[in-house]
């Protein structure tokens, strides 16, 4: 009877370490920060079919970009720009056959709720007078993808000059929002789903598409393991698509 017992615990340690082991599977999602609110119900939705834990790893597109470059262990890659997924092509790091187009954004300039602001865009005049003494939160004009496509919207109305020494940058578009939200900054360029996700900012104005570079997230699968497949796959289904749009990207 001792001896059942014994081999009967046995048993039992193994199956449930087998089951530990299978649950223990992890998928590392590198996602650009505008995307955290949208790919964490994603993941959830994905959890919940499949016995795998998603570790999803948010920050700038550039500073993921540079993780990637140095061995990060990324299985899926969402970038808030092109132009970064194309430099991980170019550097052999990500086939092109492993890239899709997810979703796009639009770019908007708001303020802290409690200061309602009219603004022609094209108006340097007025851009220099609400800027008096204050700042224009943005992500990085050099390496941020919401900063790259802010300076692009400014550079094209002609008003660039009239805020460039007025910048607040930050490491990336959630920090400018938050900027705003505390009102440690008067304006903000941001996107449009996070202005969405706020309740602590006026949406201002939006800028016109044609004035930038247009607003696309790249996703890449970056290895040939089973579960990036399947969650490569589940991002371009229905269902992930009806979850991008209700966070207010486009999906086309």
């Amino acid at each position: 009877m001792k001896k059942r017992v014994i081999l009967l615990t046995i048993a039992l340690t193994s199956a449930l370490s087998s089951s530990h082991l299978l649950a223990a599977e992890k998928l590392r999602v590198y996602a650009a920060s505008s995307m955290t609110n949208a790919v964490n119900l994603l993941v959830e939705e994905f959890e919940k079919a499949h016995s795998v834990d998603v570790i999803p790893v948010y920050a700038s597109t550039s500073s993921l970009v540079r993780q990637i470059e140095r061995g990060a262990p990324a299985d899926i890659f969402i970038s808030a720009n092109e132009k970064w997924m194309t430099h991980l092509v170019d550097r052999q790091l990500v086939s092109s056959d492993n890239v899709t187009n997810l979703c796009e954004n639009e770019l908007v300039l708001i303020s802290p709720k409690e200061t309602p602001i009219s603004l022609d865009l094209s108006n340097g005049d007025q851009w220099a007078k609400l800027l008096t003494n204050e700042r224009l939160a943005v992500g990085n004009t050099m390496s941020v993808p919401a900063g790259i496509y802010a300076k692009e919207a400014l550079e094209t109305l002609g008003v660039w000059d009239d805020v460039k020494t007025r910048l607040a940058p930050s490491n990336n578009v959630r920090m400018a929002l938050a900027l705003v939200e505390r009102s440690e900054a008067k304006l903000g360029i941001v996107y449009k789903t996070d202005a969405l996700l706020s309740k602590e900012v006026n949406l201002v104005s939006t800028f016109p598409s044609e004035l930038h570079t247009p607003i696309r997230y790249p996703v890449a699968k970056l290895n040939d393991r089973v579960v990036a497949e399947q969650f490569y796959t589940f991002l371009n289904s229905e269902k992930a698509k009806d979850t991008l749009n209700s966070f207010g990207f486009e999906v086309r």
